[in-house]
């Protein structure tokens, strides 16, 4: 039987009144709702009723919350909260507006939550894969405090500077990505459809073919004869690397060649490192203490060796020291920079400040460096390109010009 959420109003005082409730159709939800003395005015149907269960349950491509998502929650759930809406009635309101099934769906779980009792964090405890570690740490603190509407101030900051490093960094990268494939994908075709025309050609006229002719005709033979293979040789590529990187050593492995690879090793550091300054700058100005923001920290950096550089450095700061002593060991992964700026803070008292300053720069310089990396990767790629189709034309032109010399 189809699920939907309604929002419904009182004809008492009024008042809107919201909740989720199974009916065999919106006529009969609306029947069910005045036999409440309610009258419904908005509803949306939860359950896809054309779809079977196991459908439903079983997908290739499952849906997430994107971070998206996560900030435009965030940001509204400050400022309903600021405008003196209750919680519960500010997450009907935002369960209607998300367009994401998902986090609709745990919204709509969260209000039933704290409808039997529970508080907001702990019911966003039970949704660990849509809301942090550091998100729900935050909230926790912020219950205590009594600061929730400053704290989700910070958090969706901390998000939008996340969002646009992380679209920065791919959107340098998108470019050369697509005209890599595209080049191979031109050369596939030219090699199964070009080629073997080109060799009949060759054939006919009695042609002695040099070196790179043969060299290019055996492979073109090889591709035209295999090439239904390829597909299923990547798809076994692309489930080997997702196998490897679940795996420790693996995820190790991959990590430490992306910090070895030039350019995108420089990247890889600074944006790892404005991440850290800009969640812990977040967590320490929510009021989080430093232990427990290393400990956030270290469990969402996705960079296997940055978090082994974090989690040893919370063991030299349990012992009383301090964070830029506990990262300076480090300093193949942070910069020198910013630990300098980070001691200064620390003696200061400023650190949370110093460290929001911080990832700034970092944030910046990782501008800098993807812009600079595709105006390096784009001529590369152009060189690469022309050789590849110089070499094919030289060697396709060869023969003829054997054969023109005997005429």
């Amino acid at each position: 039987m189809p699920r939907y959420h309604y929002i419904a109003k009182s004809k008492e005082d009024e008042k809107d009144v919201s909740g989720t409730m199974e009916a065999l159709n919106k006529k009969e939800l609306a029947k069910k709702l005045r036999e409440e003395d309610l009258f419904l005015v908005k509803v949306e149907e939860l359950d896809d009723s054309n779809k079977s269960v196991l459908f439903r349950k079983v997908s290739l491509f499952p849906k997430r919350v994107s971070l998206k998502d996560k900030i435009f929650f965030t940001r509204n759930l400050q400022m309903m909260l600021s405008g003196g809406l209750s919680l519960s009635r500010t997450l009907s309101i935002l369960s209607v507006q998300t367009r994401n099934e998902k986090m609709k769906s745990a919204l709509l779980q969260i209000k039933e939550e704290i409808s039997k009792g529970k508080s907001f964090s702990e019911a966003l405890d039970m949704h660990p894969k849509i809301f942090s570690k550091m998100f729900r740490s935050v909230i926790r603190l912020s219950e205590e405090t009594g600061a929730i509407e400053e704290n989700l101030g910070i958090l969706t900051k901390q998000m939008e500077k996340e969002h646009e490093l992380k679209s920065k960094v791919k959107g340098a990268l998108i470019y050369p990505c697509v005209i890599l494939v595209m080049m191979i994908i031109a050369g596939f075709a030219m090699m199964i459809f070009v080629v073997p025309r080109l060799t009949e050609t060759f054939d006919s006229m009695g042609a002695s073919l040099p070196l790179p002719t043969r060299m290019i005709i055996g492979f073109a033979d090889v591709l035209a004869s295999t090439w239904m293979i390829f597909p299923f040789l990547l798809l076994i590529l692309f489930f080997v690397v997702r196998w490897t990187m679940k795996t420790e050593k693996g995820k190790n492995l991959i990590d430490l060649l992306l910090l070895k690879l030039p350019l995108v090793s420089s990247i890889i550091k600074k944006s790892n490192s404005a991440y850290t300054a800009r969640t812990l700058s977040s967590l320490l100005s929510s009021g989080v203490p430093i232990v427990r923001g290393l400990e956030i920290v270290s469990d969402n950096i996705s960079n296997s060796h940055f978090k082994k550089a974090i989690s040893q450095s919370i063991l030299k700061v349990k012992k009383g020291g301090s964070l830029s002593d506990a990262l300076s060991s480090h300093s193949h992964l942070y910069s020198p920079l910013m630990l300098q700026v980070l001691e200064v803070g620390e003696e200061t008292g400023q650190t949370s400040k110093v460290l929001s300053k911080s990832a700034d720069f970092l944030e910046e310089e990782v501008f800098a460096l993807t812009k600079n990396l595709t105006s390096i990767i784009e001529p590369a790629l152009m060189v690469v390109m022309g050789v590849f189709v110089g070499f094919f034309a030289i060697s396709m032109l060869l023969p003829m010009y054997s054969v023109l010399e005997v005429l």
